[in-house]
């Protein structure tokens, strides 16, 4: 089988990851940390980083530091979050709080954030203050995304553009700014930062909505999440929101009936995954999805890329699109 060009990139951060946590601190506090970075993942965000580094000519090697950075930084918010969500897996393991306790999550979740910084700080000087910059306005932004979609779960008249608003800001900005932090890294310009930065925006807007997508009717052993955990957690997800918009009277009649039956959890997941599906919602969102890659394939094209890069990067589209976990 044919090695992918991003392969190369995910083993560059696989590698300088794993050796970052050799040469750090041991202990209680950092057990949780090992734990979580050690559990695996594609490894796109900070491959990305490197990706879009040498795609405008940069050097990767020195996008590592701030590649891990990106890395440990949404790690550090899968932590917080599965505590949020009260989550019992993660990658298909144990989540950290369910393993060790909340608290033990918060602290060491605490200290991912500092370690983060520490990492960033390790890039060139010329180059700290717009990738601290963009760093810290990116972790602010996915705290405001968390905090909308908190919020949403005691809603019942979240519209779709206010959704589409909360998943940009908790999803969509931190892949935005792993591309965006690789173009500054290899001193691209202006014009050609912010045209990457909006195909991450617009790819990650299809990136979440292909997880929506996927906690409703994806397997759980591909999917290494709890398959159903937002329809049982009440959240507003573009499913949720655009089954209520679209359904009849009698359809919400009938969903408002059977929750009011005392269905079993898996009763509940299968009763709105047919209402997703009766009410057009699952088609609906399938021709969003590829909407939002229709214009980060727009802004792509746009980009002053090496061959090399645009091979890259087309096949990371090919990963949202298609992807199973």
């Amino acid at each position: 089988m044919q090695k992918s060009a991003l392969s190369r990139y995910q083993e560059m951060i696989r590698a300088s990851l794993n050796t970052y946590l050799e040469n750090s601190k041991k202990g209680e506090l950092y057990a949780p940390i090992h734990y979580l970075l050690k559990l695996g993942g594609k490894r796109l965000r900070p491959a990305l980083v490197l990706a879009a580094t040498d795609a405008f000519d940069g050097s990767a090697e020195d996008a590592v530091p701030a590649a891990l950075a990106i890395e440990v930084f949404h790690n550090f918010t899968l932590m917080h979050d599965d505590i949020m969500d009260q989550a019992p897996l993660r990658r298909g393991f144990e989540t950290v709080h369910v393993k060790w306790n909340t608290n033990a999550a918060i602290l060491s979740g605490d200290t991912m954030l500092v370690q983060a910084y520490q990492l960033l700080a390790q890039s060139k000087p010329n180059q700290l203050p717009q990738l601290l910059q963009l760093f810290s306005t990116t972790a602010i932004e996915v705290c405001e995304g968390q905090q909308l979609d908190m919020e949403f779960e005691n809603r019942t008249d979240v519209h779709v553009v206010e959704y589409i608003e909360m998943i940009r800001l908790k999803t969509s900005v931190l892949l935005a700014a792993a591309l965006k932090t690789g173009a500054l890294v290899a001193n691209a310009s202006e014009e050609d930062c912010e045209h990457i930065y909006k195909f991450g925006e617009q790819i990650g807007l299809a990136f979440q909505l292909r997880d929506d997508y996927l906690d409703a009717f994806g397997e759980q052993e591909k999917f290494g999440k709890l398959v159903g955990g937002d329809i049982l957690a009440d959240k507003k997800t573009f499913l949720w929101i655009r089954a209520h918009e679209l359904a009849s009277e009698t359809q919400l009649e009938e969903i408002s009936l059977a929750l009011k039956s005392g269905m079993t959890n898996n009763q509940k997941v299968e009763a709105f995954k047919n209402f997703f599906e009766t009410t057009g919602a699952r088609e609906e969102l399938k021709i969003r999805m590829q909407s939002h890659v229709d214009e980060a394939m727009s802004h792509l094209h746009a980009c002053n890329l090496n061959e090399n890069g645009v091979t890259v990067l087309q096949e990371f589209v090919n990963i949202i699109i298609h992807r199973e976990e």
